[in-house]
C-alpha cells in the first residue's frame, strides 16, 4: 500500500462509522473514495458524510475528546468555530490561505494535536455555520508608526 493512504474514520450522519484509507486525491466525483478494510475500494457519498477523522489509530472511536481550544491557540492561521447542523460545535485551527481547502469542505487541525486525531475534514453540507474566531499570526503591521525623518526626499517626493 502506497504511503500516501492514511487511516481514517468517516462518521456519517446517521452517527454509522467506517474505519478505512483515504489516498491522495480522496475525493472523486462528489465521494470519498475509501479503501475500507476488506482492500475494496467504496465511493461514500459526502452528502453522508458529517466527518472524516484522519487518525493514528482505529482504537479511538475518532471524534476528538476536546472540541474546543481552553486557550487562545498559538498556531498560525485562522481560529474557526465549526457548528454542525445536529448542534454540535468543534473548534480547530485552519490554513490563512483558504484556497489550501478543498471546495467541498474544511481541512481543520483539531485543538488536541496529541490526541488520536490528528486532522479533520468537514464537508460544507454537515455545517449550519463556520466561524472565524480569531486570524493568528502573519504579518505585523505598525500601528501610528511615524515617517521615518532620516530618508532623503527625492525628486520632490513629500
Amino acid at each position: 500500500m502506497a504511503s500516501t493512504h492514511k487511516k481514517v474514520i468517516v462518521r456519517k450522519l446517521d452517527r454509522d462509522t467506517i474505519n478505512g484509507y483515504l489516498g491522495a486525491p480522496f475525493l472523486v466525483e462528489g465521494k470519498l473514495a475509501l479503501l475500507n478494510s476488506s482492500g475494496m475500494v467504496v465511493g461514500v457519498e459526502l452528502k453522508d458524510v458529517k466527518a472524516v477523522y484522519f487518525v493514528r489509530d482505529w482504537g479511538d472511536a475518532g471524534a476528538p475528546f476536546r472540541k474546543t481550544f481552553s486557550s487562545r491557540p498559538r498556531t498560525e492561521g485562522l481560529w474557526v468555530r465549526l457548528r454542525f447542523k445536529d448542534g454540535e460545535i468543534l473548534e480547530g485551527m485552519m490554513p490563512g490561505d483558504l484556497t489550501q481547502n478543498p471546495e467541498e469542505g474544511f481541512l481543520i487541525n483539531p485543538p488536541d494535536l496529541r490526541a488520536n486525531t490528528q486532522r479533520i475534514f468537514v464537508p460544507r453540507s454537515a455545517l449550519a455555520s463556520l466561524e472565524v474566531l480569531a486570524v493568528i499570526g502573519g504579518a505585523r503591521r505598525g500601528r501610528g508608526a511615524a515617517a521615518d525623518t532620516r530618508q532623503v526626499q527625492l525628486f520632490g517626493e513629500g
